[in-house]
Formats: C-alpha cells, structure tokens, sequence
C-alpha cells in the first residue's frame, strides 16, 4: 500500500506515537463543515458532524466514521489508543464518561494525523489521497489569499515554519530571533491541481529575486523559500528555479526540507477575506513563458 509522505513531525506523532502540543493544532478551532482523512493513506475518519470543543487543546470528536478508527491498549496500561483502522497510524486517544456531549465519547486527536477535506465523508472509495506543500514569500496575508483561490486546494493555514522555536509568537518571529520564516501551508488535491501549478504561482505572486524581504517588509522571516515535503516536490522547485534563471531572473529562493509548520494567531488567517482588503505586495506577475 502506498502512502502519503510525512515529515519529521509527522513521523514523530503519527509512526512514532507522539502528541502535538495543545492548542498548537489547525484544527483546534476549526468548524468548516466536511471529513478528516489520516494524514498517512487518506481514509475519512471523522465527520465535521461529530466536531465539538471540549477546550482540551485537541480536536474532539465524540464519534468515528463505521469502522475506520481501531482503539487499543496504550503502552502506559491506563489509556485507550485511537490508530486508524486502514494503515495503523496514531490517531490520538478516546475517554468516555466524561459527559461533554449526550454519546459520552472524546476522541481526542492530533491535528497533525488529520487532513480535512469538503466532501461526503461516507465517500471512501472516491476519496483522492490530499498533499501538502509549505511555501514562504513575504507576508503571509497575500501569499495564502492566493492560493485560498485555487481550484483543488482544499484549505490554506498562515504560520511559521524553518527556525528553531517551539511554538513561536508572531511577535517572537518579527522581534526576536527564531529563525522562523512566515509561510503557508497548503493542502490540496492532486487530482484536481498539481504541486507544480501551485509552485509556479507561488513564483508568480512574490518576487523571488528579493532577499529577505518582499515590498516594505524587511527580515529574514520574509525571506522566500520552498518547503518540500518530498524529492518530488524539491525536484520541482529546482526545474522551476532554473527555468526562472534561464529567463533573466537572479532567484535567491531557498529549498528547505519541511520541518515542524506552527499554525499563526487566529487573527492572521484568512485576512484579507476577513478585511475585505487587496495585498499590498503580493501582485500576480507572469515570469514563466511556456
């Protein structure tokens, strides 16, 4: 069986049972109506239906899609695990009797073992297996107003990502050294939009040439980079660079492996939508000629 790849920090939590943090995960707060996919194979595991806010700092569910999610013993000999029933990955763990809901049922999940999609979650056999990709241009607001537009991604996130900074502040990351750069992670479809369209309008939408910043924002947070989640997606943004230079473009974009991707404050997502305002710096601009 073929799988999705995983970061680091996937790895961590899904193959190796670790716990995010609490209330670092993206869909903490977060009501869109829809499925949430293992992050691992792509199986629906929970309906939007059966989402509520215990305040824990995790996503809770208080039921699980017929058959999807297998509960076991955890190593501590105290808790039940919750692993997806198709390709074992660690889901989180369930407690019941703890009377948030009429089922008397928490399924207590990581964010990070969650992709969430917009579709009937009964829908199994059509599911198309989603994909992440993580690009960093400046300021975040416009990069993901961009992308938010694109047929085939499924939901954008503003956040920090490539320092060293557990959980970094948005302070912490304009005032402080953390390393972090502000990014966007973005889920979609392959099925419905290739990793090099996105990567191509992610070159078209920021200036590739500026160095550690892009428009009046200066600072290494808004230097320009490329996240890959894999040798596919790194190979990409190399042919891409290089096309870029073959037409007359000095690219000082950085290919990164993605590491640990912290989800920004609340009020940083979505906010153009949120202000009904246009990016200051963030025109689209053509720069491939084929």
């Amino acid at each position: 069986m073929q799988y999705n790849p995983l970061t680091k920090e996937e790895e961590r939590v899904i193959i190796h049972k670790g716990t995010e943090p609490p209330f670092t995960g993206k869909y903490v707060q977060f009501h869109e109506d829809g499925a949430f996919h293992c992050k691992q194979c792509g199986e629906p595991l929970f309906s939007s239906e059966n989402k509520f806010d215990s305040g824990t700092g995790w996503p809770s569910f208080d039921d699980a899609i017929e058959g999807a999610v297998r509960e076991i013993p955890d190593a501590d000999g105290r808790r039940t695990e919750i692993v997806c029933a198709n390709c074992g990955a660690h889901l989180g763990h369930v407690f019941r009797n703890e009377g948030f809901t009429d089922k008397n049922t928490r399924h207590c999940v990581n964010s990070i073992s969650l992709q969430f999609s917009p579709d009937n979650p009964q829908g199994a056999a059509d599911h198309h297996r989603l994909e992440t990709a993580v690009f960093a241009g400046g300021c975040f607001w416009g990069v993901e107003h961009h992308f938010k537009k694109v047929k085939g991604v499924i939901s954008t996130t503003a956040g920090y990502t490539g320092g060293h900074k557990a959980n970094p502040t948005y302070k912490e990351v304009c005032y402080t050294d953390t390393g972090h750069a502000e990014a966007v992670q973005v889920e979609f479809d392959p099925a419905q939009v290739s990793y090099e369209t996105l990567a191509r309008l992610f070159f078209e939408i920021h200036d590739p040439t500026q160095l550690d910043r892009q428009g009046p924002d200066r600072g290494t947070q808004y230097r320009s980079a490329v996240y890959y989640a894999n040798e596919a997606q790194k190979k990409t943004a190399e042919e891409l660079i290089e096309q870029l230079k073959n037409n007359g473009y000095n690219v000082v974009t950085r290919l990164e492996e993605a590491s640990t991707f912290y989800p920004a404050e609340g009020y940083h997502q979505d906010y153009y939508e949120k202000t009904g305002h246009e990016p200051y710096c963030h025109i689209y601009q053509k720069r491939f000629t084929d």
